[in-house]
């Protein structure tokens, strides 16, 4: 039987009390629900959690980007551990996996990645995937574990991510969830307030975002909470939470990887005539660039601008930046293929 991918995070505030303690029993519950699930699905479990159980062995914490590493890295064991006690129960193994941004941004990197969670799911191993706080680059970080659970669902073409949430779902004006969203368009943006939790990093603007990402490249996407019984099930049966209705998506697994998960190390600004013409699904030629910024090579990845500085979508080009300011006014140069560009 063929298994479809689904994507499952916690945040701290869901998992963790006010006090930052992780609560067992809900461990307990979501265990005991992907045991189940298992059965018809592939799971990733993205869990946050690894700052809150850390920070008490940090004397006077105040929340320092060095005391979260470190909270990070005594929490971590300790979350791992208490998941593997739960999980033993249902006789399933389970694996820490930590990433960083250079798992997504590198391609090579990328499909090892993907190779190595197939082998998990493959010898009944569930991944626990958090971000390898110890070690990133606070320039490079994620911005949360939404953004690291969106490209984990867009690397799997996931059929279904959920972004569990202490409110239970997508709230409109009148504090009711909203069951349905088919399109995130004004009226649903107008409900958000840019808050955050006192436990998470996020919230639901940063949730919002992700799962804009997410839907337009055809993965459904479900805000929901723990409190039912069978949380995760009630959500898929549309009884609990906030489901957004996946869009229709064309993109090759490339195309995706370009429009997700990549660091984009430069930009080029294009002019109106190539503009046209990558929405015609034409390459780019340096005869249609009219300026570059930033000290990219061969095979990294640029944003693409147009003439009014709006972001129009990234490449991965054929040149590094010297060559194509060299040749801006030469003919028939490709700076990028067609098939590695991704227009938004």
């Amino acid at each position: 039987m063929h298994k479809r991918v689904i994507i499952i995070k916690l945040g701290s505030a869901v998992i963790a009390g006010k006090d930052g303690r992780i609560s067992r029993t809900i461990i307990k519950k979501v265990a005991a629900e992907i045991a189940d699930l298992s059965v018809k699905y592939k799971v990733v479990l993205v869990s946050s959690g690894a700052v809150s159980s850390g920070k008490s062995y940090i004397h006077q914490y105040k929340g320092s980007l060095t005391e979260r590493k470190a909270a990070a890295a005594i929490g971590n064991p300790l979350l791992i551990r208490l998941y593997q006690q739960y999980f033993a129960y249902f006789q399933i193994p389970v694996a820490q996996a930590l990433c960083e941004r250079h798992h997504f941004s590198n391609r090579l990197q990328f499909l090892q990645l993907k190779e190595t969670f197939q082998t998990f799911w493959d010898n009944g191993i569930l991944p626990i995937v958090n971000e390898n706080d110890l070690v990133s680059n606070v320039e490079l970080k994620f911005s949360d574990n939404d953004e690291l659970a969106t490209l984990l669902a867009i690397a799997f073409e996931a059929e279904t991510l959920f972004i569990c949430t202490s409110v239970g779902g997508f709230m409109n004006d009148k504090k009711e969830i909203i069951p349905v969203i088919d399109k995130i368009d004004s009226t649903v943006m107008a409900y958000v307030h840019a808050d955050k939790s006192s436990l998470g990093l996020g919230g639901m603007l940063s949730k919002l975002t992700f799962t804009r990402l997410a839907v337009s490249l055809g993965i459904k996407v479900i805000i929901c909470g723990l409190k039912a019984i069978s949380p995760f099930k009630t959500a898929l049966d549309g009884k609990a939470g906030t489901t957004f209705l996946p869009q229709p998506s064309n993109l090759k697994a490339k195309q995706k990887w370009l429009a997700s998960g990549s660091i984009t190390l430069g930009t080029i600004m294009v002019d109106k005539g190539a503009a046209k013409a990558l929405n015609q699904r034409k390459s780019l030629l340096t005869i249609g660039i009219k300026k570059v910024q930033g000290r990219f090579t061969i095979n990294e990845i640029v944003q693409l601008m147009n003439e009014e500085n709006e972001i129009i979508g990234v490449a991965q080009v054929k040149l590094p930046a010297s060559a194509i300011i060299e040749n801006i006014s030469t003919k028939n140069v490709i700076a990028a293929h067609a098939d590695n560009i991704v227009l938004f």
